[in-house]
């Protein structure tokens, strides 16, 4: 049987102003998807409130909008995929090899306290399953707790968008908090690549992570390695 792959984007289409739009970072998920249709996985996407899931215009510009991020958006199918989500409550989590948390400013309000992402996210952990982030993704990692009670986090090498990235793009201010210090307030290992904006991956075992949107393709490998070993 094919390998199967769930995705997990956002459902807010603003910063706190809501004058300022923001939503899922399209290449990061159409990266990774991308690497794993090239290896026959079944993909699939959910949202914490399944439906629509918004684009953030920033990643819809040159440069940012590469070939494979254009591709996704010159594809009806595909688009038709953002506009049908999944919930949380749709999803067998026992049919899942791993779970990929795409990120885009977005998801720091919707991913964090989503009981539902939760109860997947740790299903597939304790299933032997991987779990895997990419950009502000980790953010849906910040209060999932297993079946012990520890977070999933606590103690395990991470990264994702650092704060110092957040300054440079010119949004720190509009944070609705600082993910970094959040993971490492959590116990997390966290870690960042010496220069922004780089690709960047961390690896700890069956957890992979990826610092920003250039680090999607790589995570998404990383994973696709895992599943295949």
């Amino acid at each position: 049987m094919s390998k199967r792959i769930l995705h997990v984007i956002t459902n807010v289409a603003h910063y706190t102003d809501p004058s300022h739009p923001t939503g899922l970072w399209l290449s990061e998920l159409s990266h990774a998807w991308d690497v794993f249709a090239a290896q026959g996985y079944e993909q699939r996407l959910m949202s914490p409130a399944g439906g629509p899931s918004p684009l953030e215009p920033r990643a819809l510009k040159w440069p940012l909008l590469d070939a494979s991020a254009k591709a996704w958006l010159n594809d009806p199918t595909r688009m038709a995929l953002l506009s049908s989500t999944a919930r949380p409550d749709e999803i067998d989590a026992a049919s899942y090899e791993a779970i990929y948390f795409t990120g885009g400013h977005g998801v720091m309000w919707d991913f964090p306290d989503s009981a539902g992402l939760q109860a997947i996210t740790r299903a597939i952990w304790e299933g032997g399953g991987i779990v895997s982030a990419v950009c502000h993704g980790y953010c849906g990692l910040l209060n999932t707790r297993l079946s012990d009670g520890t977070l999933l986090a606590s103690g395990q090498r991470i990264t994702g968008f650092s704060w110092t990235e957040e300054v440079l793009a010119g949004v720190a201010k509009e944070m609705p908090y600082n993910a970094e210090a959040e993971m490492k307030a959590r116990g997390a290992l966290y870690d960042k690549a010496l220069l922004p904006f780089v690709p960047h991956v961390v690896a700890d075992g069956r957890l992979i992570t990826g610092q920003n949107p250039a680090s999607a393709k790589a995570t998404a490998r990383r994973v696709s390695e895992l599943l295949r070993a």
